[in-house]
C-alpha cells in the first residue's frame, strides 16, 4: 500500500514529471503509462533514503520514458505515412509566459527532438529545458558524467543545427495569426489566406494509415491554400466545424464532424508568416484531448 506521503509527493511533482516525459516521448498517453508505472514503482520505495524528491522521481520517470522509447522504436519504423508527436491539450491559462516551457513542449522542437537517439533526447530534455545537473542526468542515462557532457554538447549542435534561424513567434502572435487563417480558410478567402504563409510553406500529415489525409507534405503557398481551402471550407461536409483550443501552448485549431473529432491543425509562424503546419488525422493521437493536462519546469 501506498503511503500519503508517497501520494502527495508525487502529486505535487506531477505536472514537472508529465512534462519531462512528454517531451521525451513525444505522446501523451505513453506519459500517462509511463507515470503509472513510475508511481507504482514509487510506492515501493523507503522515503528515509531519498534525499531529494525532485531530482530522485526525475530520475526514476527518465528511466522508464528511455525504456518506453526504446521499445517503441520498431512500432515508429513500421508506422504508415509521417510520424507527428501527439497533441498536448493544455488550460487556456497554462504556463505559457514561460518562454523556455513554451519552446520545449512545441511541435516544432518535439519534431526536432525525433532526429536525436533516445540518450540524446533524455539529455537535451533534462540539461537545457530543466537545467539537471550532469551528476543526477547521469544516474538517469546510465551513463558516466564524462559521457552525458559529451552527449550533451553533441545533442545541443544537433538541435542548434535543426532550429530555424529566425526566431519563432510568441504565443500571442501565433494566436492572431492562426486566427487570422482560421477565418480566411473557412470563407474562402484566397487572396487573404496567401497574405499569411510563407512562399515555401508546407503541410506535413499524421494520419497513420487511419484517416484521409495528403500522403506527402504539401509544399508551397499556393498548393497548401488550395489544399487548405478544400479541407476547411465551412459547408464542406455538413455539422463540421473548427474550434480553437491551447496545444502545445499555442493556438491551435480542431475540426469536428458532429461530435467526432477529426484533427488537429497546429501552425509555425516566422516574421508574420505561416512557414509549417502540422496536421494529426491519426484518430489514436487524438484520444487524450478529452482531457486539459498541466506542464511546468
Amino acid at each position: 500500500m501506498t503511503t500519503d506521503e508517497h501520494a502527495e509527493r508525487f502529486t505535487a511533482l506531477r505536472p514537472l514529471l508529465f512534462t519531462i516525459v512528454y517531451e521525451i516521448l513525444g505522446s501523451v498517453t505513453e506519459s500517462d503509462d509511463v507515470l503509472q508505472d513510475s508511481y507504482l514503482r514509487w510506492a515501493k520505495v523507503d522515503l528515509a533514503t531519498v534525499r531529494v524528491t525532485k531530482s530522485y522521481l526525475a530520475r526514476l520517470v527518465t528511466r522508464q520514458a528511455l525504456n518506453a522509447l526504446r521499445a517503441g522504436a520498431r512500432r515508429r519504423e513500421d508506422y504508415v505515412g509521417v510520424w507527428l508527436p501527439e497533441p498536448l491539450l493544455l488550460d487556456q491559462d497554462d504556463a505559457s509566459a514561460d518562454v523556455v516551457l513554451t519552446e520545449s513542449v512545441s511541435m516544432a522542437m518535439l519534431v526536432v527532438l525525433e532526429t536525436l537517439t533516445p540518450d540524446e533526447r533524455a539529455v537535451f530534455v533534462l540539461r537545457e529545458v530543466f537545467d539537471f545537473g550532469y551528476d543526477d542526468i547521469a544516474e538517469a542515462v546510465g551513463k558516466s558524467v564524462v559521457t552525458v557532457r559529451q552527449v550533451a554538447h553533441r545533442a545541443r549542435e544537433h538541435v542548434r543545427a535543426r532550429r530555424r534561424r529566425l526566431e519563432p513567434a510568441g504565443p500571442a502572435r501565433t494566436a492572431r495569426i492562426t486566427e487570422r487563417f482560421m477565418a480566411a480558410a473557412t470563407t474562402g478567402d484566397v487572396e487573404g489566406l496567401l497574405s499569411l504563409l510563407a512562399p515555401d510553406v508546407s503541410w506535413t500529415a499524421d494520419h497513420g494509415g487511419k484517416a484521409r489525409a495528403a500522403r506527402q507534405p504539401v509544399v508551397g503557398a499556393e498548393k497548401v491554400a488550395a489544399y487548405v481551402l478544400e479541407l476547411f471550407h465551412v459547408g464542406r461536409l455538413p455539422d463540421s466545424r473548427i474550434e480553437v483550443v491551447n496545444c502545445n501552448n499555442t493556438t491551435a485549431l480542431v475540426a469536428y464532424i458532429g461530435d467526432h473529432l477529426e484533427s488537429v491543425f497546429l501552425a509555425d509562424v516566422v516574421d508574420e508568416k505561416i512557414t509549417q503546419f502540422y496536421a494529426i488525422r491519426n484518430p489514436d493521437k487524438l484520444l487524450a484531448l478529452a482531457t486539459p493536462r498541466q506542464i511546468s519546469r
